[in-house]
């Protein structure tokens, strides 16, 4: 039974999405240079860096997701997810050393072709444009599913609105109207998650609910449940694995002014962690309120318009539109960062001129929706094994990331051996073993080879070169 009556929804629909194009519109009106476009003319400071970051990492599965694995795996559940703010903290120091060795980059794609060389290269473009696809089509999928069950509103015409009007304000202006809006986002996801929590702890209470929980369902207390364990840890490297590797995120170090990555990535970590502790705290609830759960994934707006009544049915779907909406937007405009290029630019036209590249970046951006949506209308049953599935892909990057920028020991071999067998570890054991395993072991075999060339290579990369490259790359090659 949907939370929320089809007419309030369509009506919120529609308002968000006016000011969302509208405020594209605004913010980009202004973005006729290609830095302005793809990097916002790299002056981003602190407070919308450290919003854009948070923004993007609050997901669909961050506000729904959390609360289904603290009704399922309990305490682990619900703190597991919260350690998803390890990857941004981590990349914190990285997105400084990103920017101080490559302050003219593009891409991810940039760092791994002119510290790797093509092969490297090519593995890393493929595992990222995999990945990004993949990440890209479940936002898409949770868009329609997620809408549907909360109002009632079509599958299809939940995803294909959300889709259109993410692709429009993202077309119009670039990582400028990302960010804004994100900043936006920011507030009401912080707001909405602030008062469901303070009302669920208000009613029923700590008390009552930890009572309840310890009388009926005494196992989501139990810290040693073997399956919360394994999920805390896997979910851990897959984090990291997605933040390291992703153009996402390389893209915003590239964009923020000198001196502010390590801050912003830092406060949009400390930021994120309270998040998917308050959305899982709200399957606790459940046992107190005495709620009959037809579905794990629905306890989150059961909760809240039990408590809350139409008007937590109402701040549910905001919450959940703009974490959707907060993520959807900045993987289109990284990932066509990402096409434009290194498939485009460095693939097929390498002498295009910075003019023809900004209206190119437009026409990726619409292609990457329009296929994204082509592939989410059949509602693809098994979408959360190919996500799993790509997690011992990206796992595998994660120490070609982090050797390849302080240690000038490893070269384009060892990174290329590194992602191989890291994936090829990595799907092995999610297929003999479980999805659970894979990141795992995919970033331990990545670590071993990386560590290995380290200590035997005489390779002795300059970094001063890589900054050199990228700054003739970036006046010389369009």
């Amino acid at each position: 039974m949907p939370q929320l009556d089809i007419q309030t929804a369509i009506i919120i629909l529609i308002a968000f999405s006016i000011a969302w194009v509208a405020l594209g519109w605004y913010w980009g009106r202004n973005s006729k240079e290609l830095d302005e476009y793809m990097l916002a003319g790299r002056k981003i400071g602190i407070a919308l860096g450290s919003a854009t970051a948070m923004a993007t990492w609050v997901t669909s599965n961050t506000t729904m997701v959390a609360p289904q694995l603290a009704f399922q795996l309990g305490i682990w559940g619900m703190l597991g997810y919260s350690l998803g703010s390890v990857g941004l903290l981590a990349f914190a120091p990285l997105a400084q050393r990103i920017k101080k060795t490559m302050p003219n980059g593009y891409t991810s794609g940039d760092f791994f072709r002119l510290r790797f060389g093509k092969l490297a290269w090519r593995i890393f473009l493929a595992i990222s444009l995999f990945y990004s696809l993949g990440w890209l089509v479940s936002l898409g999928m949770a868009a329609g599913v997620l809408l549907e069950s909360l109002s009632g509103i079509p599958y299809t015409i939940g995803l294909s609105f959300i889709m259109a009007v993410c692709v429009a304000y993202t077309m119009l202006g670039g990582l400028k109207a990302v960010i804004g809006t994100d900043f936006i986002q920011t507030i009401i996801i912080l707001i909405g998650v602030a008062v469901l929590g303070w009302q669920v702890i208000d009613s029923p209470g700590l008390e009552n609910i930890y009572t309840k929980i310890e009388e009926y369902h005494p196992a989501l207390l139990d810290l040693g449940m073997p399956a919360g364990l394994m999920f805390l840890f896997n979910n851990l490297f897959f984090g990291v694995g997605e933040i390291f590797h992703s153009n996402v995120w390389w893209s915003r170090s590239f964009a923020f002014r000198e001196g502010t990555g390590f801050r912003s990535f830092l406060y949009a970590g400390l930021f994120w962690i309270p998040v998917p502790v308050a959305t899982g705290f709200l399957a606790f609830a459940v046992f107190a309120l005495n709620i009959p759960v037809p579905a794990a994934d629905a306890v989150g707006p059961l909760v809240a318009s039990f408590i809350l009544g139409k008007y937590g049915a109402i701040l549910i779907f905001v919450i959940v539109f703009s974490s959707l909406a907060s993520s959807l937007d900045s993987l289109l405009a990284a990932t066509s960062d990402l096409i434009l290029e290194d498939i485009y630019h460095r693939h097929f036209a390498p002498r295009a001129s910075k003019q023809q590249m900004r209206k190119m970046a437009v026409v990726i951006i619409l292609l990457l929706g329009i296929s994204a949506w082509l592939i989410c209308l059949p509602r693809i049953a098994n979408l959360a094994q190919l996500l799993h599935f790509t997690g011992a892909l990206v796992a595998s990057t994660i120490w070609p990331v982090v050797f390849g920028l302080y240690y000038p020991s490893i070269n384009g071999r060892a990174s290329s051996l590194a992602m191989a067998g890291g994936c090829i570890s990595g799907l092995t054991a999610y297929f003999a073993v479980g999805f659970y395993t894979a990141a795992l072991v995919s970033a331990f075999v990545s670590f071993v080879i990386c560590a290995g060339f380290m200590i035997v290579s005489r390779t002795r990369f300059d970094f001063q070169k890589l900054q050199e490259e990228s700054n003739d790359a970036a006046s010389n090659s369009f």
